[in-house]
């Protein structure tokens, strides 16, 4: 599997990132999902929902239901592997649409200490991204780490580095996880 190397704080430097009441909390929530894989069990309503978007607004996740959607974690500063993700989800979005279907991109900011609306607003202008369907998130240290830890988005620290995978992940309309695309996949709305 191929790692990156990001220079991200989560602000969780001195904090278990799970504590063990959060963690039995979790287990409860997802059940059978770390043994069976996610495809098929992870759900939108389940995971935190309070998040604030790159306009400011506070949403929830599970107002998304009723069309795909399609959701990975990146941060605006990245310079290696979230690149490489936006351009996947850039060629998906095409594929979508030349499909003539709707679908909703969400990526959740793995760095909630530096990444507010602003800094996303800024990420989306620079990189083109100004299309209503998309949706930049940010949450707090304990929300993104829970939502990381539900969805298997390996992250860890090393000295002040986030390493991280690429992962993009597809809900049907129904918010019901059904499929997992790694950073060896190709990412294609055929492929859904």
């Amino acid at each position: 599997m191929t790692k990156g190397v990001c220079g991200v704080n989560l602000g969780l430097a001195k904090q278990p990132i799970v504590r063990l009441g959060a963690l039995l909390a979790l287990l409860s929530a997802v059940g059978p999902l770390a043994a069976a894989g996610l495809e098929g069990g992870a759900r939108l309503q389940i995971l935190p929902q309070a998040w604030t978007d790159d306009s400011g607004r506070r949403i929830e996740l599970a107002e998304f239901t009723g069309k795909p959607v399609v959701l990975t974690m990146a941060y605006a500063n990245c310079h290696r592997i979230c690149p490489m993700t936006i351009e996947q989800l850039k060629k998906l979005q095409s594929s979508f649409d030349t499909r003539g279907e709707a679908v909703t991109i969400v990526v959740v900011g793995y760095d909630p200490a530096n990444e507010d609306a602003g800094a996303w607003r800024q990420y989306r202008a620079s990189h083109h991204l100004g299309r209503p369907n998309w949706h930049f998130v940010t949450g707090t240290p304990a929300q993104t780490a829970q939502l990381a830890s539900q969805l298997h988005f390996e992250l860890w620290k090393y000295d002040e580095h986030v390493m991280h995978d690429s992962r993009v992940l597809f809900f049907d309309s129904h918010g019901l996880l059904v499929r997992e695309f790694g950073p060896d996949s190709a990412v294609t709305a055929d492929a859904l």
